[in-house]
């Protein structure tokens, strides 16, 4: 049984999305986090788990937190998709820009990438492969949508914090925008971030690490044909080094996860990505 559990901390109330299971030791059922959903009058349907979002209960929980509050957050972030997605589909780099600073007077930085650009790119990269957008259209979109994320880098600046990371790709993996998402939302949050971009063979990626020695490694990998070249990335850095590795990207947002030198962090939201790597113990 999978249900909406509420934690009070101070005046605040937060969600989490918790699970039932039987433990036969003990012949009782403990609770098990799916998810933590964040500041209840901060979480709309996105934030649910797909597999659950059409959860009558679930929904009718979620509801019962300022519903009149949360229909309005759930008409702005559809609204915002969709007018992204015309924007970006046009090459409108002016509205693009126009969309996101008028979402994060009422939302942030995080919910932006996580609930408004990056299911459109996800839309963009679905349309085209069915033939719904031309080849050119895509790539005015990608190209448009890291112009966007540059911009939001430049405006924004980071708190200070100590651990370098580096994100980098598998040798054949030509998408980057979600390596750009990351370096900016890390940098915001403090970290030194060190983004290898695409096309970097796993060599020079290793020959960097020996000299930058960054405290964690992060690949992206956003095409499932990556993902055997990511295991070899993945295991050529941990045959060279003890530093922490994980991996994302869209690509990892699958049931059944393939085994890496490191740990995969899946279908994960961008505000949890500083905690995960806040919590990694410093190796150099």
């Amino acid at each position: 049984m999978v249900y909406i559990r509420a934690k009070k901390v101070k005046s605040d109330q937060y969600l989490y999305l918790v699970k039932s299971i039987w433990d036969s030791k003990r012949s009782t059922s403990k609770q098990e986090i799916v998810k933590y959903l964040g500041k209840a009058s901060d979480v709309i349907k996105d934030d649910i788990p797909l597999e659950f979002r059409n959860d009558a209960k679930i929904l009718s929980v979620l509801a019962s937190y300022n519903p009149e509050d949360i229909q309005k957050r759930e008409d702005a972030t559809k609204k915002s998709k969709q007018q992204l997605f015309k924007k970006l589909t046009d090459g409108n780099i002016e509205e693009c820009i126009k969309i996101y600073k008028n979402y994060v007077e009422i939302f942030n930085i995080g919910d932006f990438f996580d609930k408004i650009l990056r299911p459109v790119m996800v839309k963009i990269g679905k349309d085209w492969e069915t033939g719904k957008l031309t080849i050119a259209t895509e790539h005015v979109a990608s190209n448009i949508a890291q112009t966007l994320v540059k911009i939001i880098m430049e405006q924004s600046s980071g708190t200070g914090n100590k651990k370098k990371v580096m994100i980098c790709v598998p040798v054949g993996e030509e998408h980057h925008i979600g390596c750009d998402v990351l370096e900016t939302y890390l940098t915001i949050k403090g970290f030194k971030v060190f983004n290898m971009g695409t096309s970097i063979p796993t060599e020079s990626i290793m020959e960097f690490i020996n000299m930058k020695k960054p405290n964690i490694v992060l690949i992206s990998i956003t095409i499932q044909d990556n993902i055997l070249a990511g295991q070899r990335l993945a295991k050529k850095i941990r045959g060279q080094s003890k530093i922490p590795i994980l991996v994302g990207g869209y690509a990892m947002q699958i049931e059944n996860t393939p085994k890496f030198e490191g740990n995969v962090i899946g279908d994960t939201n961008l505000e949890d990505i500083p905690k995960i790597l806040r919590k990694i113990p410093l190796t150099n």
